[in-house]
């Protein structure tokens, strides 16, 4: 099993500079089905690594404490699978909408690079092994915000990076302080604190604050609404619902495997952690309402509902974890097909703005469609997985005990529902009903190519799979719930 962890660990760096280096590469064709075929068999390598789930072992001893800790757990198995099928889904949508595109090459090549990153962070059995990852992924990731090379696009980059470098800093900072005052940085279940020293609370919560930059939250999630709008379809959708999730990640394992939810509980970081998580569901549900770009509306979306899953974090509550992991899942899915669809729509029309999109259901029916499924999804409407990860995290915070919290952590959500209706159903509304103005002869059907309208289905499909067939997953974040808290 080590071999297969280390095998799905490493092969999308090696496919990419494959990708790279390989003349045959050099072809748009052939270079397209290699990247798919290696995709496919990243997403076919975390499935099967998943049977040695409490595999664990050093790669690399660096120093006598400093070592490459590669270790799998559930949490692991989820988010690694979670990734590798969200990216083969994106990497698919970009092979037709980046053909002909002059960088589509490099776009290729790091886009491989970066899962790897991604996985790297799944699998860490430490914080060192973490930080390792999370700071590859960080510069992997930049190609893929500045691919049109644009004034605006390369603006847009240097902001992720700096927003990026600056939260992961606090992570290293926790790094020397916890391993001064916890003797390790090894994560465990329950985490390694016997008591909530001051100086422990402050440094855990600089460390949240520092991955909550990469999770868009208040007040460090400026760069998602300036990365999204200038990189491609394909990239803002893992942007937006996968590597998001990397910050996720990483104050999960904070949280839950290095400091210990219970020492946590009722302190001060509890309730300034989850007063930044509600102050983030509301505000970005309310940027994106008033939004007119449609993909920096989408980017303000994510900001609100990445929230959910830390709201969910923050209540140290079972049901709440519970919650939040299946919001992980929703929201990947969801919004990944979310931004492919508005990826399609700009791509075919041309058309950037949420006012221009009036008749968009009758140019492009499959993809409205899908974004309508999706729309419901994110509303939290049944059956689709919105709705049940929403429902546990609501009544989690009801239960939680949290003076004022369980409260205006449901209420909050309500209201972020409504206005995630209220910003995305115009869409469908006005794109299957234009008004008898509309004129059908100057806007004919247009959809995508079968690469960007096959994702698309499978996405919106899912979105309604996962929510009638929550029960597996349901089942392994309990018991996560349960060793932790």
């Amino acid at each position: 099993m080590k071999i297969l962890l280390l095998l799905a660990l490493l092969w999308p760096a090696v496919a990419g500079a494959i990708v790279w280096f390989l003349p045959a590469a050099k072809v748009p064709a052939a270079r397209g089905r290699m990247v798919t075929g290696a995709l496919m068999v990243e997403l076919a390598a975390v499935i099967l690594a998943c049977f040695g789930n409490g595999t664990d072992f050093i790669v690399l001893q660096m120093t006598p404490t400093l070592a490459l800790h590669l270790h799998l757990d559930t949490i692991g198995c989820i988010f690694s699978v979670l990734m590798a099928a969200m990216w083969l889904l994106g990497g698919v949508f970009a092979l037709d909408y980046l053909k002909g595109n002059e960088h589509e090459h490099s776009y290729q090549s790091f886009y491989l690079c970066v899962l790897s990153a991604m996985i790297g962070q799944c699998y860490a059995g430490s914080m060192i092994t973490l930080y390792i990852f999370y700071e590859m992924m960080t510069m992997l990731s930049v190609p893929m915000v500045v691919h049109e090379r644009t004034t605006e696009a390369v603006a847009a980059g240097a902001k992720y990076l700096i927003y990026s470098i600056f939260g992961a800093m606090m992570g290293l900072l926790g790094i020397f302080f916890f391993n001064n005052m916890l003797g390790t940085v090894t994560f465990v279940p329950g985490g390694a604190a016997t008591e909530a020293t001051p100086a422990l609370l402050v440094i855990t919560f600089l460390v949240i604050l520092g991955f909550g930059t990469k999770a868009g939250m208040f007040p460090l999630h400026g760069w998602l609404p300036t990365a999204h709008p200038v990189a491609p379809a394909p990239a803002s959708a893992v942007l937006s619902g996968v590597i998001t999730k990397a910050g996720v990640l990483a104050i999960l394992r904070v949280i839950y495997f290095l400091v210990g939810a219970r020492v946590l509980a009722g302190t001060w970081v509890q309730t300034a952690f989850m007063t930044l998580t509600l102050i983030t569901v509301f505000m970005g549900s309310m940027l994106a309402y008033r939004e007119p770009l449609l993909k920096k509306r989408l980017a303000y979306s994510t900001v609100s509902q990445v929230s959910y899953v830390l709201f969910g974090l923050s209540c140290l509550y079972p049901d709440s974890f519970t919650g939040g992991i299946l919001h992980v899942v929703a929201h990947s899915v969801i919004k990944d097909c979310l931004f492919l669809c508005a990826g399609a729509m700009i791509h075919e029309t041309g058309k950037t703005y949420v006012a221009d999109l009036r008749g968009i259901g009758k140019r492009m029916p499959v993809t409205t469609w899908c974004w309508t499924i999706a729309s419901l999804g994110l509303i939290g409407i049944p059956p689709t997985s919105g709705f049940v990860s929403k429902w546990a995290l609501a009544t989690g915070s009801l239960m939680d005990g949290m003076s004022g919290f369980s409260i205006a952590g449901p209420i909050i959500l309500i209201i972020s529902a409504l206005l995630t209706a209220a910003y995305l159903l115009p869409i469908t509304i006005y794109g299957f009903f234009p008004g008898g103005d509309f004129d059908y002869a100057a806007n004919p059907v247009c959809e995508g190519g079968r690469h960007m309208t096959v994702p698309m289905i499978i996405l919106a499909a899912l979105v309604i799979l996962t929510g009638i067939f929550a029960s597996p997953l349901i089942s392994a974040a309990a018991s996560v719930g349960v060793a932790v808290l």
